[in-house]
């Protein structure tokens, strides 16, 4: 109402992602008896299909999950560096930007069967049925389809490894249109041969092995090896802390997430709620405890069990705290330990989707294929795009994420969900690389100080804070604020009133009282609610 989305309720069930043909096909299943982590995977899937430049088989990512019984866990789907990865090769990140040497191994198919065998109720055929009737039948490319798919082939052609990437997805006219019908019959078939299969034809099998003879044929290290490994998930115990009430609970590492718990600690210590909302002492406060809490993240790098305590504890938080209020300018690093190169932004190519039904299970999952379209080949006779994964290292081997190989990768995402009193009362996640806990952060203060409804929370104007001082604000915002924040030492810029650099955020919110469960969908994107 009044230009904005309306909030979308339901008893039964809900998807938020960040398509409206995924959020279906998720739905689709809770219709069919399916519980929550059904509808999760198969919205996975399907958002592979109609978001091919987001996410998909090859990619990788976390989730958080709630079951009906009341257990909170975190499951790791990430894989990590090549073992052949060739170590003291490459002197620039951006030799790893694209092709052949990019990519890792997909943790992705290997999470979403996990989450099945672990809490589903349906098969892995009945849950990839969306997702092929979608690559099968195809679909009518919209908004964002375009914009990205054509963005990225005016880039592909410099490429000799992306002639099966502009076949599938522009028809070969190196173009597409609103209203053009993407159809990927090739990878219709790979869902079809895993769901009559198992994600073994993947790992280990047939399909494996095409992907990695293709990308060594190109000069890639991909090995067999590298796909079982990505295959070894993890479930573990979610790390978390308290705010107004709540406990919010993310991944651990090698998941960045503690960032925004720490966003979140910092914050504790500030009454936002008697400041007006989106004014000076708020949109102040806020990014400078951000900042704070990105500086603190780059400092520890990959912290141990104990140095991510101490962090949190109350000594740490309380010399922050000290620091945000005392007015001085924050002045850092927001990114990684190493800057970005001098120039480049990388694209920020992620998708965050959330799953609740009436039982009491939710799940919220964040996965990527690291830049739009990944590393941006497809593989032939598979319609299988690869991740760019190797590129969020760091090939400095002083850096907390450096390319080791066989090494981990961290990883920016952050699914969350948080509690009251031991009950489920939000689901939230969001792409955007580095700014992932920035978005939440904001998200979550606009929601939980504030009072804002999760829909309205999500369309609030928001901010991304880039090294040093750099500010990219919607200039929504009162041009007086910014200018008094600018004042303050924040370099504000405010090009846009919406803008996708302050991400792409998904969310369920749900009332413990009366089951209610309400949506929560970033127009920013394309994302939608679909009740069940």
């Amino acid at each position: 109402m009044n230009g904005k989305r309306p909030s979308i309720a339901s008893v039964h069930g809900l998807v938020a992602a960040a398509h409206p043909l995924a959020a279906q096909a998720g739905a689709r299943m809770l219709q069919q008896g399916g519980n929550a982590f059904d509808a999760a995977v198969a919205t996975a899937a399907a958002i592979g299909v109609v978001e091919p430049f987001m996410s998909g088989l090859f990619g990788n990512g976390m989730a958080t999950v709630r079951t009906a019984g009341g257990a909170l866990s975190s499951l790791q789907f990430r894989a990590g560096v090549p073992r052949a990865f060739p170590l003291g090769r490459f002197s620039k990140r951006d030799e790893l930007y694209r092709g052949p040497m990019a990519t890792t191994g997909p943790g992705n198919l290997a999470g979403w069967a996990e989450l099945l065998r672990a809490h589903g109720r349906m098969s892995l055929a009945e849950v990839l049925a969306p997702a092929i009737r979608l690559a099968r039948d195809g679909f009518p490319m919209i908004g964002f389809n375009v914009v990205g798919t054509n963005r990225s082939a005016e880039e592909f052609v410099k490429y000799d490894f992306t002639a099966e990437w502009l076949r599938v997805h522009t028809g070969g006219a190196g173009a597409v249109h609103e209203g053009f019908l993407l159809k990927q019959p090739d990878l219709a078939d790979t869902f079809e041969a895993i769901a009559a299969h198992g994600i073994g034809h993947l790992y280990g099998g047939r399909l494996g092995q095409a992907i990695v003879d293709h990308v060594r044929s190109l000069g890639g290290c991909l090995a067999m090896a590298d796909l079982e490994d990505a295959a070894k998930l993890r479930w573990v115990d979610p790390i978390s802390v308290g705010y107004r009430g709540m406990v919010v609970h993310v991944p651990p590492p090698p998941s960045q997430a503690f960032q925004f718990l720490l966003g979140l600690r910092i914050l504790e210590g500030f009454d936002l709620s008697a400041m007006a909302h989106n004014g000076v002492e708020h949109l102040d406060t806020v990014w400078r405890a951000i900042r704070l809490a990105a500086g603190a993240r780059i400092g520890v790098g990959y912290p141990s069990p104990e140095r991510l305590i101490e962090l949190l504890a109350d000594a740490s938080v309380a010399r922050l705290q000290t620091r945000c209020a005392d007015g001085v300018p924050v002045e850092g690093p927001t990114e990684q330990w190493i800057a970005p190169p001098a120039g480049k932004v990388a694209g920020q190519h992620t998708t965050s989707l959330s799953a609740a039904d009436n039982e009491g299970n939710i799940v919220c999952i964040t996965h990527s294929l690291g830049a739009l379209y990944g590393n941006a080949m497809v593989v032939p006779g598979t319609g299988v795009c690869l991740n760019n994964g190797l590129y969020w290292g760091e090939l400095d081997p002083r850096g907390p994420n450096a390319l080791v190989p066989g090494g981990a990768l961290m990883t920016s995402v952050s699914p969350s969900i948080s509690t009251r009193d031991g009950a489920p009362v939000l689901a939230l996640g969001t792409p955007g690389s580095y700014g992932i806990t920035q978005t939440q952060t904001q998200a979550m203060v606009h929601h939980a100080d504030f009072g804002l409804g999760l829909q309205d929370a999500i369309e609030a104007p928001r901010a991304r804070l880039w090294d040093g001082r750099r500010v990219q604000a919607e200039s929504r915002i009162d041009a007086g604020v910014l200018d008094a924040l600018r004042a303050r030492g924040h370099v504000v810029e405010a090009p846009a009133a919406w803008t996708m650099a302050v991400g792409g955020m998904q969310g369920i919110a749900i009332d413990p009282a009366s089951g209610v469960l309400t949506g929560g969908a970033d127009p920013r994107r394309e994302g939608y609610v679909v009740p069940a």
